[in-house]
């Protein structure tokens, strides 16, 4: 019997973050009732009432009436394997380009298996480990864009975040360190609005100097806008993609958190050209799909074109609910933290306060290790997310992610409740 060597496996299937999930999912099947603070999930009431085959038939529709198909014609291409580029293409394009401002053709994008297929094959792409190439990072950072790079074996540097988004002058001395050592920063990954798990927003004035050092540095920006739709009305800023005039960013959406994420459909905007070959790098990108996944799921993206259309095509409009539910919730959990926690808890106790997404972050005074998430599922009914595995630095290992996404308002009230309870008897 074939016995294999851990050390002969793949060093990425021994990451931190692969076991902190894995670590994860089993303390929450075991303590099933107590209340998580960890899953960055969409609340599921939005899809409790779901019709998926009314969403299916009105896609169906508009490839009849619309797009020129027989019936016939209609339920093959749904039935069928389907172009590696997507059959929602248009309508993904009409939609940025009428909500976020993202003027590109819809041969620009290519829809994915969630974002996360489309960073793999964004980097696959882009990156040659021969050529001295290296990914630069917000520091902590989103594990799916460092996972997917270590399963490439791209070298990661890590650019710490601000406030207002990721450290320029930090991003600019990484370019340069490089260059001095014969490599060269290829790209720099950035969740514009509210960064998993840091919450931070990127101000005006970092996308533009952003923008400016993409083009001085000559790299180009992956840009990850899972979490701009949770913006406040009236408060919204213009994705970097939205800014560029150079095509040195490319953009990476899902319907993951605005739909559901059973349908596994995103999207990567593409529209750098590719010198001499009439080409685009969205061209390439469908070419390297056809080797990975082949396609996206018809279905799938039938229900999320449904659903667009249902919603006169507007990600505005379907995101629209969610959005105020998730600032809803966000506004509670802080206020929640500012009423229960002060005085319960040690003043070395503090969290940060982002104005939209899905996370806060809470800083203690000691290690907030999978040792301590134990004793705060087992005696105490509130789970929450280590730290330590979105950073490459170590530099989180006294912090924890809340997440309020999945949460109804009553749960968040307990949830603090029983937080305060932890901290105050375990850390005070």
């Amino acid at each position: 019997m074939v016995r294999l060597s851990p050390s002969s496996l793949h060093d990425s299937l021994r990451s931190p973050a692969l076991e902190s999930i894995g670590f994860l999912n089993e303390v929450m099947s075991r303590y099933p009732d107590a209340i998580s603070f960890a899953p960055g999930a969409p609340h599921p009431g939005f899809v409790a009432g779901l019709d998926v085959q009314q969403c299916v038939d009105r896609f169906l529709d508009h490839l009849v009436h619309e797009m020129g198909h027989t019936p016939r014609q209609a339920r093959l291409r749904l039935y069928e394997y389907g172009p590696s580029r997507g059959l929602i293409n248009g309508l993904v394009g009409e939609a940025l380009r009428r909500d976020l401002q993202i003027d590109v053709p819809s041969d620009a994008v290519v829809v994915t298996v969630g974002a996360q297929e489309g960073m793999l094959l964004v980097l696959r792409a882009l990156f040659r480990p021969s050529a001295g190439d290296l990914l630069a990072v917000a520091n902590p950072c989103f594990a799916g864009i460092t996972g997917a790079a270590s399963l490439l074996d791209i070298p990661v540097v890590g650019v710490d975040e601000t406030a207002t988004g990721i450290d320029l002058d930090g991003l600019t001395a990484a370019c340069r360190e490089a260059r001095a050592a014969g490599r060269r920063i290829r790209a720099c990954y950035v969740a514009s609005d509210f960064s998993n798990p840091g919450g931070s927003r990127m101000s005006l004035e970092c996308r533009h100097k952003l923008l400016e050092l993409a083009e001085r540095e000559d790299i180009l920006v992956l840009e990850d806008n899972t979490y701009g739709f949770t913006t406040a009305h009236g408060h919204e800023l213009p994705s970097l993609k939205a800014l560029d005039t150079e095509r040195r960013v490319i953009h990476i959406g899902t319907f993951a958190k605005v739909c559901f994420p059973g349908a596994r459909v995103g999207y990567v905007v593409a529209d750098q050209p590719v010198i001499g070959q009439d080409r685009l790098l969205a061209d390439e990108l469908a070419a390297l799909k056809t080797v990975v996944t082949v396609n996206t799921s018809p279905l799938g993206q039938a229900v999320i074109g449904g659903m667009l259309l249902e919603h006169g095509g507007s990600l505005a409009e379907l995101s629209r609910a969610k959005s105020e539910l998730y600032q809803r919730n966000l506004n509670q959990l802080m206020d929640a933290l500012d009423r229960t926690l002060p005085g319960r808890v040690p003043p070395s106790i503090g969290w940060n306060r982002p104005t939209g997404g899905f996370f806060v972050r809470m800083r203690l005074p000691v290690p907030a290790d999978v040792g301590l998430l134990e004793i705060s599922a087992a005696d105490y009914g509130v789970l929450w997310t280590p730290m330590a595995q979105f950073y490459l630095d170590g530099a989180g290992d006294s912090q924890l992610r809340l997440s309020c996404s999945y949460l109804d308002a009553d749960q968040i009230e307990t949830g603090v409740q029983r937080l305060a309870a932890f901290l105050a008897k375990e850390i005070g």
